[in-house]
């Protein structure tokens, strides 16, 4: 009993930890630019986010629904390929999981958001734990050449991972303020780069873009915004891949798109997302906008299956995503744990579905249907 309540007490404050930095300090501004105020980062629009209590409030009225599958989804065996040799020149991407993925192009090997932990969680014992497994080790991966981080949130920036990968990659880059955090984990100042909104760096054969997000930033209670979130830009030679990063929808997708689109891939958030928090992550049909809005060739949809962060059921996210490509056209591809796909892969079975075998799956537009209702 007493371990129960513990538990709950520490699940209480995490959720408040999350409300706060959902309700961090936003002002207006121009599209594209950055606003620095007070210390702050701020998003160009204003976003909105429910209290606390309405979080616990959503929370116990949905608490039937299930936001972990019944067991463990399997991982796939990584290709031999992927882990050694040198990279495709072709791009192509492998999901480890949630918004993790291994990126190959123009012979370079990149990294997005590398959470290879247990939990995203500031607590070792509490918070967010995995419900599938990493794809790979830290030991296990190749050579990294470089890692693109999008922002600060411990789903996203795992200090054990990182410290853990400090030997194996060349380039870590992100957006203004987070590259400190890395410095003082002990990384190597020369190997950080740290870039603003619209700045660019050249790395080998690639040009990397930092991009907007509208979103926000925080590992604690009183440093929320402190550091800047982005999404970015991969352009090689022949292909271009987008990575959204965490994001609600904004104007920037369009800007994104003129300046540096068309995309070949693109990895899109879709996962997350709830009506008390619906500017700072998109519902899946606005990850399919934003993917059309970059003009976007194939999409794959990231951080979903791997960690309960809202309130919707584990498999809604790809359930609504697939039915909204299906219905509008876009290429889609959603690739097991493990898997490798490149932007002209044939669209993967819903894989998902055999470990839920209810009455919901069995009409997979149903779960859209149920929650415009």
């Amino acid at each position: 009993m007493v371990t129960s309540l513990i538990i709950a007490a520490l699940g209480l404050v995490f959720a408040a930890w999350r409300v706060r930095m959902y309700r961090a300090p936003v002002d207006a501004g121009h599209a594209g630019a950055v606003a620095w105020r007070g210390g702050r980062f701020r998003n160009v629009a204003d976003t909105r986010a429910g209290s606390l209590r309405a979080v616990m409030r959503e929370f116990w009225i949905n608490r039937g629904i299930r936001r972990k599958p019944r067991t463990a989804l399997p991982v796939t065996p990584v290709r031999a390929d992927v882990l050694s040799g040198p990279a495709s020149q072709a791009l192509r991407v492998t999901w480890l999981g949630h918004s993790t993925t291994l990126i190959e192009i123009d012979g370079l090997r990149l990294l997005t958001d590398p959470v290879l932990s247990e939990r995203a969680s500031p607590l070792p014992f509490a918070g967010p734990k995995r419900f599938t497994p990493p794809a790979l080790t830290v030991a296990q991966l190749p050579r990294i050449d470089a890692v693109l981080l999008s922002h600060d949130h411990f789903d996203h920036l795992d200090r054990d991972t990182i410290r853990a990968l400090a030997g194996k990659v060349e380039r870590f880059y992100a957006p203004l303020g987070v590259g400190k955090r890395l410095i003082a984990w002990g990384l190597d100042a020369a190997r950080v780069v740290e870039l603003d909104w619209w700045q660019q760096a050249s790395f080998g054969p690639l040009t990397l873009v930092a991009t907007p997000a509208q979103h926000f930033s925080g590992r604690g209670l009183r440093d929320g915004n402190s550091t800047l979130w982005a999404s970015w830009c991969v352009l090689g030679a022949g292909e271009r891949l987008f990575f959204s990063g965490d994001t609600g929808m904004h104007e920037g997708f369009a800007q994104i798109g003129e300046r540096h689109g068309p995309f070949d891939l693109t990895l899109i958030e879709c996962g997350a997302y709830n009506e008390l928090w619906p500017d700072v992550h998109m519902q899946p049909e606005q990850s399919i906008a934003a993917h059309q809005l970059v003009r976007g060739g194939t999409m794959m949809p990231v951080h979903w299956g791997t960690f309960d962060l809202a309130m919707h059921r584990w498999d809604e996210p790809a359930e609504r995503i697939r039915a909204l490509a299906a219905e509008q056209g876009v290429r889609l591809v959603q690739p097991r744990p493990g898997e490798t796909v490149a932007p002209d892969s044939v669209l993967q079975s819903a894989w998902w579905r055999a470990f839920e075998v209810d009455a919901v799956l069995d009409h997979p537009t149903r779960i859209g249907q149920e929650h415009a209702a």
